[in-house]
């Protein structure tokens, strides 16, 4: 590492103003900070410092990630090898996943990484590190058959039109990769809907036995075939077909567990956005007039996204409410809307994705509503003391 960092030392003077290649500070810069901390500290002024930066909040979110990556190469090898009849070894299971879903995370990093260079360098700004985290996100919450222009398309609309146009990182008001999601969805429902896109092959008919359906468990319910939901287990585990990453809620809590040990998500919202679901769940079990409405309160968090959305996409710091109460309000809304969106209207059966995007758009204003709730009992405080 010291020879890494002579060299770069050696060729800096380049990138800076005066240099040669001065156009490109920006992205040299970028890559400097990626490789090693910024030597720039503030001068003046008293400030409150700790060792967690940008780069390594963002890289603890990906850290978090990767079990439900894992896990996810290897559900896709599972089921493609059960779809087409044949019988395999873990390792063949995950090979397979690795190979279909490596290439749609470097699509997703390649366009929406090259897109935010080209918004920094136009702009003189220092390159963000937020794509880091939505670049992984976005593969995990899209079918594993989804064409990679398409994952090339949705990408770019959700730098261009979900970040950038708002300012770029910590400016934008929703979650980049459900932007991207929302985008897929209805713009190529057929690819992002019904049982031929969650498994590998599916699609393009791959030997496809016919006993093998490739229907999500949300879709079952969706239908009412309670019958043939899988046990609690399965769902927990994740062994069923669905998004990349969302199937596993072991994984899930795995990640969960490492952002809150080390306070990068809030606990506030995790909870809440579970709290919702269950309440939304127990008042369609006590009014049910179908048998999706039966389905027991706690099983909708382990159906769909739920989990995934709760832990990754609505914690999201940027488009998240920010005060103490308005995070709990926040992620109850999320859990609530979220199961009163699959149930009650088929066409949209996974409801996380809408929930969030709409929370999102009103964070900031719960948290008026509580700022100014909270300024409302001082000055109360006050006149009493008064």
């Amino acid at each position: 590492m010291k020879s890494l960092r002579r060299y770069i030392d050696k060729i800096k003077p380049h990138f800076e103003k005066g240099g040669k290649f001065e156009i490109l500070e920006s992205t040299f810069e970028a890559f400097e900070t990626f490789l090693f901390v910024s030597d720039e500290v503030t001068s003046k002024g008293t400030h409150i410092r700790d060792a967690n930066d940008m780069k390594r909040t963002m890289a603890i979110v990906v850290l978090a990630v990767v079990p439900t990556v894992l896990f996810g190469m290897w559900n896709t090898g599972y089921h493609h090898f059960m779809a087409t009849g044949q019988e395999g070894t873990m390792f063949e299971y995950f090979w397979l996943g690795f190979l279909r879903i490596f290439p749609i995370i470097v699509v997703s990093y390649v366009v929406g990484l090259g897109i935010e260079f080209a918004f920094a360098q136009g702009r003189g700004h220092a390159v963000n590190e937020g794509f880091l985290v939505s670049g992984i996100l976005i593969p995990l919450i899209i079918p594993v058959d989804t064409p990679l222009w398409m994952v090339a398309v949705a990408t770019a609309f959700a730098v261009v039109i979900g970040k950038e146009v708002f300012g770029g990182t910590g400016m934008n008001i929703m979650n980049p990769a459900l932007t991207a999601r929302a985008f897929l969805f209805f713009a190529y429902p057929s690819f992002m809907s019904g049982n031929s896109v969650w498994t590998h092959g599916m699609i393009a008919g791959e030997g496809i036995i016919d006993s093998y359906s490739g229907a999500t468990p949300l879709a079952e319910a969706a239908a009412g075939n309670m019958d043939k939901l899988p046990s609690v287990a399965e769902m927990f585990i994740g062994n069923i077909p669905g998004s990349i990453g969302e199937t596993s809620v072991l994984a899930i809590l795995i990640g969960a567990a490492i952002l809150l040990i080390t306070g990068i998500a809030s606990a506030r919202i995790i909870i809440s956005t579970f709290v919702g679901g269950i309440v939304m769940g127990l008042i369609l079990n006590i009014f049910a007039v179908n048998a999706y409405m039966e389905l027991p309160a706690y099983q909708h968090l382990l159906l769909g996204g739920f989990a995934f959305g709760a832990v990754f996409m609505a914690t999201d710091p940027v488009s998240a409410a920010q005060t103490a109460k308005g995070k709990i309000i926040y992620g109850f809304l999320i859990g609530f809307l979220a199961v009163l969106i699959r149930v009650i209207n088929p066409a949209f059966p996974e409801g996380v994705m809408l929930a969030i995007l709409l929370m999102n758009v009103f964070a900031p204003l719960i948290d008026h509503y509580v700022i100014e709730g909270n300024i409302k009992k001082r000055l109360k405080r006050a006149k009493v003391k008064a």
